[in-house]
């Protein structure tokens, strides 16, 4: 008799916490969920495409129940602004998983980290020190090389005679720069070769980077259900692992960092943190677990964007020999192009800035948490609410932009839209307290392999593909990549001198 009395009594328990809030509060309004659970399980894997579906039903502004977790979500630009500008501190506060909080050591990071003392003092060092324009300029060395090695890994590949006409995977040549960048930048290590090979010190990174994505993945249902905490296992072998084998590729970097480390030495971030630890009172915790965000953060990010850039530009063969035109006129054909030219390259800008807005590369960004009661649309946000803000909906509503849907750079010329947080209507890297330190650089990099792919080749879809008729379907996760690699035929257009890489020269 014990055991059908349980279900009920958690029933009644869900049931009577449900009526609770909605009395307590004005809550935005939400679709109906089931008991227990809540909407848990009508939430579909392209998460910012059901948001942003459910957003046209029930307003801009909408609850979710996941489990028992109270989720508000935003879909406007005005409320956006109430989110991360004119509520910001009382939102600024991180929500963390179980297995967040364990990988993060309580939060004493930057990513999970709550809005307090430690996250102030962190974010400073990231602002003033090590994302300065002054850093960003002495590592452009780093940035170049990389890219460059990517425009000859192409040009080999593309030039040979049993290429001829076929289509490679852009994603392979993607993936290295983005992976070597972040390792270069970070660490002052390059872990893979022109040809995509890991040292074996690179496939233990890889191996740690790739755990912690896992460990993100796999969250049990108890996680939205703490009444269910005690029939779950929590699984603390996954985090511990990570830990040990993070703990123990770390120490061993900053060793050989702390000795190598001269005046001369201190660009990349590793070295940068290290000299101001003691200034800024970094514990080692915090020292590793920066560094370890910064990975997370870079490896993946620029790479998505850049492939989401060509695919829209294979599908709008105007916009891709305008922003040629451009390069050509600027750059000429008898050298290679650099990130100084930028400035004099606009509609390259308006490019990055459009792909930016369409396929930012985390439509949702990462969720904040309320740490006091705070209305946002005239509606009650209680304490503890985990709250999103859809980018993706955002940067395609019909009310804010003209022809949302359309691959369009020439917007970004009509009228000067700031993407780096003070424009609510497109919010790639987000805005407030919790805007992503690291923006520049990421359009940076993203803006350098666009100008370079543009310039050094001319670009078609795989042979029998119609522009229109390639995929932009996207794969589930918190980093949205397309879900299936894009082929793309590259025939070189400059003198073959100019596709050889400084690093193999």
């Amino acid at each position: 008799m014990a055991l059908p009395i349980l279900p009920a009594t958690l029933l009644i328990i869900f049931l009577a916490y449900k009526l609770y809030k909605k009395l307590q509060y004005n809550l935005p309004p939400s679709p109906s969920g089931l008991p227990i659970v809540g909407n848990l399980y009508d939430v579909t894997p392209l998460k910012h495409r059901c948001f942003a579906e459910w957003s046209k039903k029930y307003g801009p502004i909408f609850s979710v129940f996941l489990g028992s977790q109270l989720n508000v979500v935003v879909c406007s630009a005005d409320l956006a602004k109430e989110v991360l500008k004119d509520n910001d501190q009382q939102l600024a506060d991180r929500y963390r998983s179980r297995p967040a909080t364990t990988i993060s050591k309580d939060g004493t990071d930057f990513i999970w980290a709550d809005y307090g003392p430690h996250y102030v003092k962190v974010r400073k060092l990231c602002t003033l020190e090590l994302f300065s324009p002054k850093r960003l300029e002495a590592l452009r060395p780093i940035r170049e090389d990389e890219v460059t090695d990517m425009i000859e890994a192409l040009f080999r590949a593309s030039t040979k005679s049993d290429n001829a006409g076929k289509s490679l995977l852009l994603r392979d040549y993607l993936g290295p720069v983005s992976f070597n960048n972040i390792t270069r930048l970070i660490l002052g290590k390059r872990y893979m070769d022109s040809d995509g090979k890991l040292s074996q010190e690179g496939q233990d990174f890889k191996e740690i980077a790739m755990a912690r994505i896992d460990i993100s993945r796999n969250i049990s249902i108890a996680e939205y259900v703490p009444w269910l905490r005690w029939f779950f296992l929590v699984d603390n072998v996954g985090p511990a692992k990570y830990l040990e084998l993070r703990e123990r590729f770390t120490r061993k970097i900053l060793q050989e960092r702390t000795h190598a480390l001269t005046k001369e030495n201190k660009q990349h971030f590793v070295d940068a943190l290290l000299s101001l630890q003691k200034e800024y009172d970094l514990s080692e915790d915090t020292v590793v677990g920066l560094l370890w965000d910064m990975v997370a953060a870079g490896m993946d990010t620029t790479a998505v964007v850049a492939e989401w850039a060509m695919a829209e530009l294979l599908r709008h063969p105007r916009v891709l020999q305008k922003a040629q035109e451009e390069i050509d006129r600027v750059v000429g054909t008898d050298r290679v192009m650099t990130e100084v030219d930028f400035s004099n390259l606009p509609y390259l800008q308006c490019v990055t800035k459009e792909v930016l807005r369409l396929h930012p590369s985390t439509p949702n960004m990462l969720p904040h948490r309320a740490s006091t009661n705070v209305k946002v649309g005239g509606y009650d946000i209680p304490k503890d609410t985990i709250v999103h803000v859809n980018v993706w909906a955002i940067g395609r509503d019909p009310a804010i932009w003209k022809d949302p849907l359309e691959f369009r750079p020439e917007r970004f010329m009509e009228e000067d839209i700031d993407v780096k947080g003070q424009n609510f209507r497109v919010l790639p890297f987000g805005a407030g307290r919790r805007i992503c330190p690291g923006a520049q650089l990421g359009i940076n990099m993203v803006t350098s392999m666009l100008g370079h792919l543009l310039h050094h080749f001319n670009w078609s879809p795989a042979p029998g593909v119609k522009p229109q008729e390639i995929d932009l379907s996207e794969r589930p996760g918190a980093v949205c990549f397309m879900l299936n690699p894009l082929p793309v035929v590259a025939t070189p257009r400059l003198p073959a001198h100019l596709y050889k890489s400084a690093l193999t020269a």
